[in-house]
């Protein structure tokens, strides 16, 4: 049972990627390709290079939450960085390159110059994640050549064309980190200063902060992508057609939210394992012959 993978993008939900390849692998699906954005593509890169769920839970479980968002020396302007995640990438992918990976990997990111979106499948592995993850205002922008690339969501927040574009002739399974449009008004808000994963800064500062008129307008920016991450999902979704979508009970965590990451793994690997008895009956005979009409172009599903 060949899948290629589309991860979708969504700040520290993106750990529940690791509960649902855990359970993928489990029940015997093979992994020819994978394609991220954002947090998908940190996950990606790092499972393509060879590394299993359990290996990198063990590495996110690692970085000091206290750095995690500490900047770097001549980072860009932002708000935060993420020099403990670069600490940690650095000693697990150092200077792998797109074609040391075991499993063929892509990810997206956006060129502000050019208002374009960008696949990333060459050179450093590391730096394309970290393009693919630079929010707009949040984290550094990274140059690229005569580009300067931010996070893949902006346009692609689940990379399904470029799944299905680096393995074409096996279904493409998006997981999705934002929930059914149904289940939108259920959603808490999404940000909350206080709570928010550590950052290198006393708490009485970070909590003064979130009082301020500053901060206020923090949370409702960060809010407000959340809200058009999730329009945008489900548009590109009905768009590009995936063959089928898992989605993680993530619902309750904002983006930058403190989490704690084996609870994130359990809520993928839960999430998935219900979803199982639907994917396998993709590989019924008769949906392996539509697939074939389809893409041949003989047959189309309405």
């Amino acid at each position: 049972m060949d899948i290629s993978l589309a991860l979708g993008g969504g700040g520290i939900k993106g750990i529940s990627h690791l509960g649902v390849l855990a359970c993928l692998e489990e029940a015997g699906f093979k992994i020819r390709a994978i394609a991220g954005t954002s947090a998908g593509a940190l996950v990606g890169a790092v499972y393509a290079a060879g590394y299993s769920p359990g290996e990198i839970l063990k590495i996110v479980e690692s970085i000091p939450q206290k750095r995690l968002y500490a900047r770097l020396p001549g980072d860009g302007p932002s708000l935060l960085g993420y020099a403990g995640l670069a600490e940690a990438l650095t000693a697990v992918l150092g200077d792998c390159t797109f074609s040391d990976l075991k499993i063929p990997f892509a990810c997206t990111a956006v060129d502000i110059n050019t208002s374009q979106e960008i696949y990333l499948n060459e050179g450093s592995v590391m730096e394309a994640a970290f393009a693919s993850i630079a929010i707009p205002g949040v984290f550094p922008t990274k140059i690229r050549g005569k580009a300067e690339l931010v996070d893949g969501g902006v346009l692609d927040p689940v990379p399904v064309n470029l799944a299905r574009r680096i393995a074409p002739d096996v279904p493409v399974v998006a997981v999705v980190l934002n929930p059914a449009k149904e289940r939108w008004d259920s959603i808490p808000p999404q940000f909350n200063m206080p709570t928010v994963m550590p950052l290198p800064i006393p708490s009485p500062i970070i909590e003064g902060f979130a009082r301020m008129r500053i901060g206020q307008a923090f949370r409702i920016f960060v809010h407000s992508m959340d809200i058009t991450m999730r329009m945008l999902s489900e548009l590109r979704l009905e768009v590009d057609k995936p063959d089928f979508i898992i989605r993680p009970n993530v619902d309750r965590y904002g983006m930058l939210d403190f989490a704690v990451p084996a609870e994130l793994v359990r809520l993928g690997e839960e999430s998935a394992r219900q979803s199982l008895p639907e994917l396998k009956r993709m590989f019924s005979w008769q949906n392996v012959l539509l697939r074939r009409l389809n893409r041949t172009g003989l047959f189309k599903k309405n």
